[in-house]
């Protein structure tokens, strides 16, 4: 473990200075803090608005607040390694993020404005602690990232081979069944209706919301187990696949048994909730199923 001697003569090296405990409470800092609200509040606004209203993200708000906790929960043991670093860096860094963020801002293009407002938020941190003690921080600064839409492209890269995939699917077993069901892309027909597998119901909400808090739970539980973490988090989209397969099957039974304005009102968002607790459910199980297995293995080759 690195003692205290070895992280000044690191901080030495680097350029950075120990960080002083009294300029946590320096006028300086508050007048800097009191910017960073005025200067997110406006882009938090808009991404709670147009990001986190609907129920691609919904799991927005859950992630902010318990990243929040978990970058407060690690803050603790490792606060002896804030250091200052270089402020030319500082000012190099946001010369090149804020204006991109102005652009971003006028233009209202939500998902680039997000990332570069956290990316600001960023360099101020790293202005503040220093590098050595972000690095420590990096699962929950990676975590918070969850909490903004992903740009409009790798949401339609994403969905669209997904919607199809899943179409094609149940389309099939729905035959298997004898229902009277065809279709085309991801349009499905089912009696007298048609159905368009929406985004929201073709694995993006679920992959990502359950990507994200898949990587809390494996991070609280395995962080010291990195091989097991990432096998965990690699089952998480088969995990989703089902699980909205799940969902896409339910929504097209109730249209055909109970009709149209059923399975699109309370029920569809029923499903929904339904299918994300089939994803969490299937998470913990394969975690309890594989983890003995894993365990049996590693002491047969440790």
């Amino acid at each position: 473990m690195m003692n205290m001697a070895s992280v000044v003569e690191a901080d030495k090296q680097s350029g950075q200075r120990p960080l002083d405990p009294a300029s946590l409470f320096s006028p300086a800092l508050l007048i800097l803090l009191a910017g960073l609200v005025v200067f997110i509040l406006p882009t938090m606004l808009f991404v709670a608005r147009e990001g986190w209203s609907g129920e691609e993200g919904a799991h927005g708000p859950i992630i902010l607040f318990t990243g929040l906790w978990l970058l407060w929960r690690e803050w603790a043991p490792i606060r002896h390694l804030a250091s200052q670093p270089p402020i030319g860096r500082v000012v190099a860094l946001l010369a090149v993020l804020v204006p991109l963020y102005v652009f971003a801002r006028v233009t209202e293009i939500v998902e680039i404005e997000a990332y570069l407002m956290y990316a600001v938020l960023l360099v101020v941190l790293y202005s503040m602690i220093g590098g050595t003690a972000m690095k420590k921080l990096w699962f929950p600064l990676l975590y918070l990232g969850f909490a903004f839409p992903p740009p409009d492209t790798l949401v339609a890269a994403i969905t669209v081979p997904l919607k199809i995939e899943l179409s094609r699917i149940s389309i099939a077993f729905l035959n298997l069944l004898g229902y009277p069901i065809g279709g085309e892309g991801v349009r499905i027909y089912i009696g007298q209706y048609e159905l368009l597998v929406a985004a929201a119901c073709s694995g993006l909400n679920s992959i990502i919301s359950l990507t994200a808090i898949s990587l809390f739970y494996v991070y609280l539980r395995h962080q010291a187990e990195w091989r097991y973490a990432l096998l965990l988090v690699v089952l998480v989209i088969p995990i989703a696949m089902i699980a909205n397969f799940a969902r896409v099957l339910i929504l097209i039974l109730l249209t055909y048994h109970a009709g149209e304005a059923t399975a699109q009102g309370f029920l569809h968002n029923f499903a929904g909730i339904f299918m994300f607790a089939i994803a969490l459910g299937l998470t913990f199980a394969l975690d309890e199923l594989i983890r003995p297995i894993w365990n049996r293995k590693m002491r047969k080759h440790g």
